[in-house]
């Protein structure tokens, strides 16, 4: 409840910043505010430009959430559909599937979006492109693994046996069935997914300057990090909240959905 609450207040604040904030104060320059402290006009403080650190880092989430929702859906869509594909007809499309996503998990998730997002260039379409792949294979295991404990099921066989077509029984009778462990992982990928928009971000191949997101904020403002900690402590504690507390609804969801964890 926790997680969700923390949240449900980030997602509020963000999405709804154009209410409260007005967009120009995101790309307003005034070198003669740069470096200021946080006070009552500037509640973050100001960066080396004199830009407003508290709008920038409230629509540079509305960028690194709504990315990372986005992204989490693609691949859950994707990978549900491969995964239920691979473990209910099994054989040939099950090799060719899997095989595939072994290709993919063989590299690491950032590396992979690195390349694609390298290969593809720099925007918010190609990065989403890139964290979608990324993200497909675990989805299409988790699915997979799912459907493999229910192929020999009782009521799988009643509904062959009733004539039931293979994509009625996986959408009616199985995707319910495994939708559960699927919406853990998501939970927990989606933390991950925000961590790599942040991370490419710092490295300088994500959403490029001057647009505002976590990453981006803290790797325009990391040589002045020593004389002026708060332009990274201060989107570093945002970025920390968004992952813990997808972290926590995702502990919260696996204890509620998993039967095996209640006593």
């Amino acid at each position: 409840m926790l997680g969700l609450i923390l949240l449900s207040l980030l997602l509020i604040f963000c999405l709804a910043a154009p209410l409260y904030i007005d967009s120009d104060r995101v790309y307003a320059q005034n070198i003669g505010n740069r470096f200021r402290a946080p006070d009552a006009e500037y509640l973050f403080g100001t960066d080396q430009f004199g830009r407003d650190l508290f709008a920038r880092i409230m629509y540079g989430g509305r960028i690194s959430l709504l990315i990372g929702l986005s992204a989490t859906g693609i691949s859950f869509v994707i990978g549900a559909f491969l995964g239920c594909v691979s473990g209910y007809f099994g054989k040939i499309s099950d090799t060719i599937i899997m095989r595939l996503c072994d290709i993919l998990m063989s590299v690491p998730g950032i590396l992979l979006s690195m390349a694609i997002v390298a290969a593809l260039g720099q925007g918010l379409f190609n990065m989403l492109i890139a964290l979608s792949v990324a993200s497909i294979p675990g989805r299409a295991r988790i699915a997979r693994a799912a459907i493999f404990t229910l192929k020999g099921q009782e009521f799988i066989e009643a509904a062959r046996c009733c004539g039931t077509s293979h994509a009625r029984i996986i959408y009616r009778h199985m995707l319910p069935n495994i939708i559960g462990p699927l919406i853990i992982d998501v939970m927990f990928g989606l933390g991950g997914v925000i961590l790599t928009i942040s991370a490419l971000g710092f490295l300088g191949i994500g959403i490029a300057p001057p647009t505002p997101e976590w990453g981006t904020i803290i790797s325009e403002n990391r040589i002045n990090l020593l004389h002026h900690p708060h332009l990274g402590i201060v989107p570093g504690l945002f970025i920390i909240v968004a992952v813990l507390s997808l972290n926590f609804v995702g502990d919260g969801l696996r204890d509620a959905l998993d039967p095996k964890q209640k006593n």
